[in-house]
């Protein structure tokens, strides 16, 4: 009996789920006060930061130049990308549909919090027009793009070295795989010391989040929130298992219990990007996709792929739409749909509120002055729409891997 126990509380995804369990109650308890335990999340987050630019750096390299040595590899790199935007798509799908059976905003009486209201996040919807965007991902000095974290400059120019690797003569080349594979391995080695603090991090994290906002807000928006967790669930236990067993010959229950740790994390960091050595270990060693495989779907996935965002947009539209009495049209959903799955592909996988769901709104004539209300939840909804996004992300790894082994390495 005494084996049995050790065994399920030496695991570390039990002991984050212990973690945000007691965060919650401590938070709930403490209200304000709990914000004393900020500093031990601040030092989780600051720990997991330190190691995630350098490894979507050199896993991005990695991943790109063992890839680039198939016949396949512009077609595992359009799959990716495939994967990422028609999944997107299907999200806020899913979300609008859900928004109008559910109605979560009929029937708000935003009265009491009309002093939150402001117009000030206008000039925030914006989206930047395509060749300033194309423009925008070539970096100009890559080490100040490493210095500034800018995720799809150091992505660009990864994949492009990766990619100019793989076009090397074997002798030369190999020798730069194996240094650049050691490193990986030294960062995982590293990512493994800092998750013994994760529980501990996670605690911090809960109990400032749920001190900090409470739930005096969140009753105002309870119908919101319980349809995104419903569109959240659908998507996360239905949608992305469907296709784990359509295109893979992975186990469901197996992908769906190794997600466990990850999603774990994702909830109390609230960052795609935070999470991902955790996501990457868990589909190395548990799923057992290739670390080709896993090196460039993942931080890939980690800065484009955010399948949670899209639902949050959707809903959001519908959500305001319902609320100020906007009636939509078929112009107006097409603009939701189309702004929401190009702002998700484009939102950078940290936590904060995101001003994306300004251009949606935009895009669609429906008023912003109410967003500070979401804002202020903005931590909740991140936390919940993270867990999703890696999901996400790991089971593009599964498929992609499953692709990438049937096909026959480059002569």
């Amino acid at each position: 009996m005494s084996l049995t126990k050790k065994s399920i509380f030496s695991n570390i995804g039990i002991q984050i789920i212990i973690a945000m369990v007691l965060g919650t109650i401590v938070g709930i308890i403490m209200k304000h006060d709990a914000a004393m335990f900020a500093p031990l999340g601040t030092i989780f987050i600051h720990l997991i930061k330190m190691l995630v630019i350098p490894l979507i750096a050199i896993s991005i390299i990695s991943g790109a130049a063992s890839i680039g040595g198939t016949k396949s590899a512009g077609k595992i790199g359009a799959l990716t990308f495939a994967f990422f935007l028609i999944t997107s798509g299907f999200a806020v799908s899913l979300a609008l549909a859900m928004g109008e059976y559910f109605t979560p905003g009929v029937g708000v009486d935003l009265s009491s919090v009309e002093g939150m209201f402001s117009d000030k996040y206008a000039s925030k919807g914006a989206l930047p027009g395509f060749f300033e965007t194309i423009t925008g991902i070539i970096p100009t000095n890559i080490f100040q793009s490493l210095t500034d974290a800018n995720i799809l400059q150091i992505l660009f120019f990864c994949l492009f070295l990766g990619i100019a690797i793989s076009k090397l003569e074997k002798e030369k080349s190999q020798p730069l795989l194996n240094g650049i594979n050691a490193l990986v391995d030294a960062f995982i080695w590293m990512i493994h010391v800092v998750m013994k603090f994760a529980p501990i991090g996670v605690f911090g994290l809960m109990a400032d989040a749920i001190g900090t906002f409470g739930f005096d807000v969140l009753q105002l928006v309870t119908n919101l929130v319980l349809v995104f967790i419903a569109a959240i669930l659908i998507f996360g236990f239905i949608f992305f298992p469907i296709l784990i067993k359509l295109f893979s010959t992975m186990s469901v229950r197996k992908f769906i219990s190794a997600m466990k740790k990850p999603q774990s994390v994702a909830l109390s960091t609230a960052s795609s990007m935070g999470t991902l050595p955790v996501t990457m270990e868990v589909c190395e060693e548990e799923l057992k996709v290739s670390k080709s495989t896993s090196s460039f779907v993942l931080p890939l996935g980690a800065t484009i792929n955010m399948s949670g965002n899209a639902i949050y947009y959707g809903l959001v539209a519908i959500f305001f739409a319902q609320i100020f009495n906007v009636q939509l049209g078929f112009a107006e959903y097409a603009a939701i749909v189309l702004t929401a799955t190009i702002g998700a592909i484009g939102q950078a996988g940290v936590p904060g509120p995101s001003f994306l769901v300004v251009a949606v709104l935009i895009a669609a004539g429906i008023p912003i002055e109410g967003l500070p209300l979401l804002f202020a939840l903005d931590r909740i909804f991140d936390m919940i729409r993270t867990a999703l996004n890696i999901t996400g992300d790991a089971a593009c790894a599964v498929i992609i891997d499953e692709y990438a082994q049937n096909q026959p390495s480059k002569c």
